[in-house]
């Protein structure tokens, strides 16, 4: 590993990052590095297994939605808003330990910290394919909970100590879209499933848990060899390579040390900076959306008169057609170096699907057509609204805070979603969807008040009016600095 140090780098960053416009980058020992060719084996390493481990994550969170229409609620005798209950319990450690989770990653290896983590929830979903009543149902999901709070905030902070902030949407998105994948995969997968129902004297929703758990199980081992740690830690990258990636995120995004360790009084910035908590409203606000659906919509399209098992089938076009427009939702949001215009964008299309939902009851083919129109929209808008914030970040500190605050905070629109849809509003819904309406109008306030007050520090300290000196504190500053500017 390279004995560099932050100090040595600083001086020729500004020269150095001419040649990294350029196809090969010189380093200090003279080595040439293909810059594209480099970046292409860091996204082979990183985005598949990271993508890999977090469809199955979010699969094995939402196929208690495809279990609803195979008999879970009947076999354990499951009555009024029981249901939801089991749904927004999982909300609980979830958004509870997302914080410490980050501390704890920061502190250890990402393979070891992560695939431990893919392990827990792996076997607490194949033993809930073996619950008998309400209180096992509850167990199981709590500790579901438990054991995932480290996944999706871990590798986002993961993600960003890899790439700089102009580079990171695509890559972002096709990480965090793989949760469609995970609906379009798990809708095939339970329609199938569906058939096995009375197999082995089990009903079809515990097969569901029991298959698909245990293919999680294959997949934490498969990632404790493969999931990639920070750059500086890295067997694949020789030390040239590791200096290459640490001067292009430093000249990003200044300073950032795993060194420097996350105190108790480092969490007062999610109260001082008023950023923290408009990053969390904008997810919050698509989160309701994206889990009322990723729970739900099987339970929707029996209710418009489909059979269980075209229930399920009919989930996949919506998730399929989500991922390519998110993809190209990304590529754009990239390539304009823009975040804002194209978050209002999704807002406006997942309003115009709520919309029709509400206003076309008794209509099947107009209302699952809407249900494209509305989970296109966030599918699309809401990796962006996550990647606006958290590449706004720079630092391991706060990266580690801020993302993990984001994610816990955000995902009470999960504990709201487990109760949009009661069985007391079938089949219209209409509480359920208004109160989806109401949060994505909250998303479209908290990123706009964002766009307007990132813009705003942008201008100050074009003046000199704002930010932190870094060369009159060696701490990790962050996006702080001085020298920092946001992208709007």
């Amino acid at each position: 590993m390279s004995t560099t140090t932050d100090k040595e780098i600083e001086a020729p960053v500004a020269a150095s990052l001419r040649d990294l416009a350029t196809s090969c980058t010189p380093t200090s020992s003279s080595t040439v590095i293909p810059n594209r060719r480099l970046l292409f084996r860091i996204d082979l390493h990183i985005l598949p297994i990271l993508s890999f481990v977090y469809l199955f994550s979010f699969l094995d969170r939402v196929n208690i939605g495809n279990a609803a229409v195979f008999g879970i609620k009947e076999e354990l005798r499951l009555k009024g808003t029981q249901y939801n209950t089991a749904l927004m319990i999982f909300f609980i450690p979830y958004i509870l330990f997302e914080i410490p989770s980050n501390i704890l990653l920061q502190k250890s290896m990402p393979h070891r910290y992560l695939s431990f983590c893919v392990l827990g929830f792996g076997v607490t979903t194949l033993l809930q394919g073996f619950v008998t009543n309400y209180a096992g149902l509850l167990a199981t999901r709590f500790f579901l909970g438990l054991f995932e709070t480290g996944l999706f905030p871990g590798c986002f902070y993961l993600l960003s100590m890899w790439y700089k902030r102009t580079e990171s949407q695509k890559r972002f998105t096709f990480f965090f879209i793989s949760t469609t994948l995970a609906m379009a995969f798990g809708g095939l997968l339970a329609g199938a499933i569906g058939k096995m129902d009375g197999y082995g004297g089990k009903r079809a929703w515990r097969w569901i848990f029991i298959l698909e758990g245990a293919m999680t199980c294959a997949v934490a081992a498969l990632g404790y060899f493969t999931i990639p740690d920070f750059p500086e830690d890295v067997t694949w990258l020789r030390p040239e390579e590791k200096e290459w990636v640490r001067a292009r995120l430093h000249e990003d995004v200044g300073k950032a040390s795993r060194k420097n360790p996350i105190r108790l009084k480092d969490l007062k910035m999610l109260y001082q900076d008023y950023k923290f908590i408009l990053g969390a409203l904008l997810y919050l606000g698509f989160a309701v959306s994206a889990y009322g659906y990723a729970y739900f919509a099987p339970t929707l399209l029996v209710g418009w008169n489909y059979s269980p098992i075209e229930s399920q089938l009919r989930t996949v076009p919506i998730a399929m057609s989500s991922f390519v427009l998110a993809m190209v939702v990304a590529w754009a949001s990239d390539y304009t170096k823009h975040r804002y215009t194209f978050i209002l964008g999704g807002c406006l299309l997942t309003l115009a699907g709520f919309a029709m939902l509400m206003t076309t009851h008794g209509n099947q083919n107009l209302q699952y057509a809407a249900l494209f129109i509305a989970f296109q929209g966030a599918g699309a808008a809401m990796p962006i609204a996550i990647c606006y914030f958290q590449t706004n970040l720079a630092g391991h500190t706060r990266r580690a805070i801020g993302s993990a605050f984001q994610i816990s905070l955000g995902n009470l629109g999960g504990v709201i979603a487990a109760f949009l849809f009661v069985p007391a509003d079938a089949p219209e819904y209409t509480t359920g969807y208004s109160v989806a309406i109401g949060f994505v109008v909250l998303t479209i306030v908290a990123a706009t008040a964002y766009m307007l007050g990132i813009r705003r520090e942008n201008a100050l300290r074009e003046m000199g009016a704002a930010g932190v000196d870094p060369d009159d504190d060696d701490a990790d500053v962050g996006d702080t600095a001085r020298t920092f500017r946001y992208v709007l």
